[in-house]
C-alpha cells in the first residue's frame, strides 16, 4: 500500500522587486496639474478674480467678488487636478499578474499623489509670491500694536497730527507763538491717555478746552464744542480701523475654509481620473 503524505507548509510568496508606484507619471502628472493651475491662475487674474487678497472691502459688491473668487478656487482645483491625475494614471506602466482591485486601489493611489506633489509645487509658488505681502502685513501690525499700546488707536502719526491741527486752527490769521509746539505736544499725550477707554476726563476736557482757548481765541465753550467734534471724529475712525480689522479675519477665515473644501475636492478628483486613466490604459 502506498502512503500518501500531505504537507503542511505553504508555498512562499515572492515579493517583487519592482515598485508598486510609478514615480515617473506621478512627477508628470503633478508637472500637467501645476502648470494647469498657474494657468488658471494667470486666467482668474486676467477675470479679476485674485485668490490671494479677496474680500477688500465689506460692500455687496465685495460679497460677489468672494463668491466668484471662491468658485474660480474650486474650478482651479477640479480642473488642473482631472488632467493631473488622468495623466498620471494613462502614463503608469501596466501591471501584470495583479488583481483588479488591487489595479484600482494603485491607480487612485497614484492620482492621489500627483494631487499631493502638485500641491506641494503651488503652495511653494504661493509662499515666494506672498511673502513680501506678509512681510508688510507684520509690518503694519507691529505698527497697530505700538500705536494701540501708546493709546493712539493705532491711527497713523499723520491723522493724529490733522486731528490736532483742526483743534488749534485760529479763527483770524496770525503767526503761532514761541510755546505752540510744547502746547500741541501736552494736547496729544491727553488726547493718547484718553482713547484707551474712548473718552477724556472732565478735568482734561476742560484743560484742553483752555489752551485751545487761548492759542485760538476761540470763546471757552467754543473750544469745548470743538474738542468734543474732534473726539466724535477720534472715535469714528478708532471703530472704522477695528471694523476693517475684523472684516479682515472673518474673510481670512472664510477663505480658508473654501481652500480647504477645494483642496478635498482636488484630491477626489485625481484619485477619480487616475483611476479611469490607467483602465484606458490597460483597455
Amino acid at each position: 500500500m502506498t502512503s500518501v503524505v500531505y504537507s503542511s507548509a505553504r508555498p512562499v510568496a515572492t515579493e517583487s522587486r519592482i515598485s508598486s508606484v510609478s514615480w515617473a507619471a506621478v512627477i508628470a502628472g503633478a508637472v500637467v496639474a501645476t502648470a494647469t493651475s498657474f494657468a488658471l491662475m494667470i486666467l482668474g487674474s486676467a477675470l479679476g478674480l485674485s485668490v490671494l487678497s479677496p474680500w477688500s472691502q465689506a460692500s455687496a459688491v465685495a460679497t460677489t467678488f468672494a463668491v466668484s473668487t471662491a468658485i474660480w478656487l474650486v474650478v482651479m482645483q477640479w480642473v488642473s487636478s482631472a488632467l493631473g491625475g488622468y495623466i498620471a494614471g494613462r502614463l503608469r506602466t501596466r501591471w501584470t499578474d495583479v488583481h483588479t482591485d488591487e489595479v484600482f486601489f494603485r491607480d487612485t493611489a497614484h492620482g492621489f499623489l500627483t494631487w499631493s506633489l502638485s500641491t506641494l509645487i503651488v503652495a511653494c509658488i504661493a509662499i515666494g509670491a506672498a511673502t513680501g505681502t506678509a512681510s508688510r502685513a507684520v509690518q503694519a501690525t507691529a505698527t497697530v500694536a505700538g500705536g494701540a499700546a501708546a493709546g493712539t488707536a493705532g491711527m497713523a502719526q499723520g491723522q493724529a497730527d490733522y486731528f490736532i491741527d483742526m483743534m488749534f486752527r485760529p479763527t483770524t490769521g496770525g503767526t503761532a507763538q514761541a510755546s505752540a509746539n510744547e502746547a500741541r505736544g501736552e494736547v496729544a499725550r491727553i488726547l493718547a491717555d484718553g482713547l484707551t477707554d474712548g473718552r477724556l476726563t472732565p478735568a482734561d476736557r476742560t484743560y484742553v478746552a483752555q489752551v485751545i482757548s487761548a492759542r485760538t481765541g476761540l470763546a471757552q465753550a467754543d473750544a469745548e464744542r470743538r474738542v468734543d467734534e474732534v473726539l466724535v471724529q477720534l472715535a469714528a475712525a478708532k471703530a472704522k480701523i477695528k471694523d476693517q480689522a475684523d472684516n479682515a479675519r472673518k474673510a481670512g477665515i472664510v477663505m480658508a475654509f473654501v481652500t480647504f473644501i477645494s483642496l478635498l475636492i482636488g484630491a477626489f478628483i485625481a484619485s477619480v481620473s487616475a483611476a479611469l486613466g490607467g483602465r484606458l490604459r490597460d483597455d
